[in-house]
C-alpha cells in the first residue's frame, strides 16, 4: 500500500492496535504470573476474560458491519476471514475454559494450568496477528476499491453506535494509548464533535491515566485543552 492508502478511511487501524496491545499485555502478565499468589491469579484470570470478551465483540462487529459490506460488492472477498472467525470463536471458548480452570485449581496444581493457558494464548495471539494483517491488507484493498470514504465512515459510525458507553470506555482505555499522536487526536476530536461535554470529560478521565506526560501534553495541545485550562485558570 502506498502513501495514498494512508489518507483513506481505515476501519481496522485503531482497533487492531488496541487488540494487539491487550494481547501482548496479557501474554506478559501470564508469563510473569506467580501461580501461588491467589490475588495475582484472580487478576490474571480477569485480564484474560476481558481480552477474550473484547476479541469476541470485535469479530462480531466485523461479522455484522464489515463483512456484509465486502460481500455485497465483492462476493467471496470476506470468505477466508469468516472461516477464521469461526475458528477464533472456538479458540476463545477453549481459552475461557482454561482460564477458569487456572483460577479454580488448587495452588499446588496451578502451575500446569498456567503453562497450558500461556501456550494456548501464544498460539491464539499468533493466529490473530496473521489474521489482522490479512484484514489490513486484503480487506482494506477491497473496501477502498468498492467504497468511498464517506461510505466507509458511515459503516464505521453504525458500528460505533452499536457499542455501549461502558464498552466504549473499555476499548478506549487500550486504543488511545496504542495509537500515535495524530490518530489519538483524530479519535478524540471525533468523539468530542458528537458527545455531550460531560460524556467527553468522562472519556478524558478514562484516557488520561493511560498516557505519560509527553503523550498527554501532545494530545492536550492538539485538542486545545491546554488553552482551555489556561482560560479557566485566568478566570479563577
Amino acid at each position: 500500500m502506498g502513501a495514498d492508502a494512508e489518507a483513506r478511511v481505515d476501519l481496522y487501524a485503531a482497533i487492531h492496535k488496541a487488540l494487539r496491545a491487550m494481547m501482548c499485555d496479557t501474554m506478559l502478565f501470564l508469563g510473569r504470573l506467580d501461580p501461588l499468589d491467589e490475588r495475582e491469579v484472580v487478576s490474571c484470570g480477569q485480564k484474560v476474560f476481558d481480552l477474550l470478551e473484547s476479541c469476541l465483540a470485535h469479530l462480531q462487529h466485523e461479522n455484522t458491519f464489515v463483512h456484509p459490506a465486502m460481500q455485497a460488492r465483492a462476493p467471496g472477498s470476506a470468505a477466508l476471514a469468516q472461516a477464521e472467525h469461526l475458528e477464533h470463536e472456538q479458540q476463545i471458548g477453549r481459552l475461557s475454559h482454561l482460564a477458569g480452570a487456572m483460577v479454580k485449581a488448587p495452588a499446588a496444581r496451578r502451575a500446569s494450568f498456567v503453562t497450558a493457558l500461556y501456550r494456548a494464548m501464544a498460539l491464539f495471539l499468533s493466529d490473530n496477528l496473521q489474521h489482522m494483517a490479512h484484514e489490513e491488507t486484503h480487506h482494506n484493498s477491497v473496501l477502498w476499491a468498492h467504497y468511498s470514504d464517506a461510505e466507509l465512515h458511515e459503516i464505521e459510525q453504525r458500528l460505533v453506535a452499536s457499542i455501549s458507553p461502558q464498552d466504549m470506555h473499555a476499548v478506549l482505555r487500550w486504543m488511545v494509548p496504542a495509537c500515535n499522536p495524530q490518530q489519538r487526536a483524530g479519535i478524540m476530536s471525533g468523539m468530542r464533535a458528537k458527545a455531550p461535554p460531560a460524556a467527553f470529560d468522562e472519556v478524558l478521565d478514562v484516557v488520561r491515566p493511560q498516557l505519560d506526560s509527553t503523550a498527554w501534553g501532545k494530545l492536550s495541545r492538539m485538542l486545545g485543552l491546554d488553552k482551555l485550562s489556561d482560560r479557566v485558570a485566568a478566570m479563577g
